[in-house]
């Protein structure tokens, strides 16, 4: 190795220590994930649009975030625990008691003051999606929609356990109760909606975007909580607290994605606005 190759390296990790607030590593991470050829990648499994069945958007950003650093790709899905915090140790800092992880980075990690605050072992930064909800109705059954009050007397579809389905049982002291139907998965209430046993679906807007691909029978519209920040919430990604370098050089990759279109064609091929903070 030339003393030349050496200084570039140590003016990087002194780039990325600076860039983001901390000390040089202490292991050569990016070394040995580079001497690997892979980039170990964890995603959500089951979570359409983003990552199901080895496909999805997260599964594409995956792959295009390897190219640009030169490295094979090793996609690690698994499935979500109860807390964020639970994913975070098993797929970044320490790895799952069965055996799988951690990986090199993981995907779709919200980037909330607060997560960060209580999990010290892990970065999160490079936000590169905002989600929010969205009110996808049946032009048929419901020609003009003025508000929440345009629901009423309608079947509302949720997913169980959910941002939606808390908002949509609670809104008004509970007065859309007896409307809501609960489905096992956004997509299955969306397609219940296309099929005329609903007239209306509360979803996160990339499943209502990604299912419906901008048909004119399936408005969406923008409904607001009180609950619910209008602004939505970022996610992007996460790696060890430690590994300054890797982290630089992803939100290099990601800055590039953007910068060319290709990040925003990305989520297009899915049906998906791309929308970053």
């Amino acid at each position: 190795m030339s003393k030349h190759s050496v200084s570039r390296r140590q003016a990087l990790l002194a780039c990325a220590a600076i860039a983001l607030g901390g000390a040089a590593p202490a292991r050569a991470d990016w070394d040995k994930i580079r001497e690997s050829g892979a980039l170990k990648v964890a995603v959500y499994n089951e979570f359409a649009p983003f990552s199901d069945k080895g496909a999805g958007i997260d599964v594409d950003l995956a792959g295009a975030l390897a190219a640009r650093l030169g490295l094979s790709l090793n996609l690690m899905p698994f499935p979500a625990d109860e807390e964020v915090a639970d994913d975070l140790r098993n797929m970044v800092w320490k790895g799952h008691y069965l055996g799988y992880g951690p990986a090199d980075v993981m995907l779709h990690v919200p980037v909330d003051n607060r997560l960060m605050s209580d999990n010290p072992q892990v970065r999160i930064f490079a936000p590169y999606y905002v989600e929010t909800l969205r009110l996808a109705r049946s032009a048929a059954a419901i020609p003009q929609f003025q508000g929440i009050d345009s629901l009423a007397g309608k079947r509302i579809g949720v997913e169980k356990v959910s941002i939606a389905g808390m908002l949509m049982l609670g809104e008004g002291e509970g007065r859309f109760r007896e409307q809501v139907r609960i489905y096992p998965s956004a997509l299955e209430a969306l397609a219940a909606l296309k099929a005329g046993q609903l007239d209306a679906v509360l979803a996160k807007r990339s499943e209502a975007e990604a299912a419906l691909r901008g048909d004119p029978a399936f408005p969406l519209e923008d409904l607001s909580f009180q609950r619910m920040p209008r602004s939505g919430w970022a996610v992007g990604m996460a790696v060890r607290k430690d590994d300054e370098d890797l982290a630089l050089r992803l939100q290099a990759a990601l800055n590039e994605l953007a910068a060319s279109g290709e990040l925003r064609a990305l989520f297009a091929r899915h049906g998906v606005q791309q929308v970053r903070p």
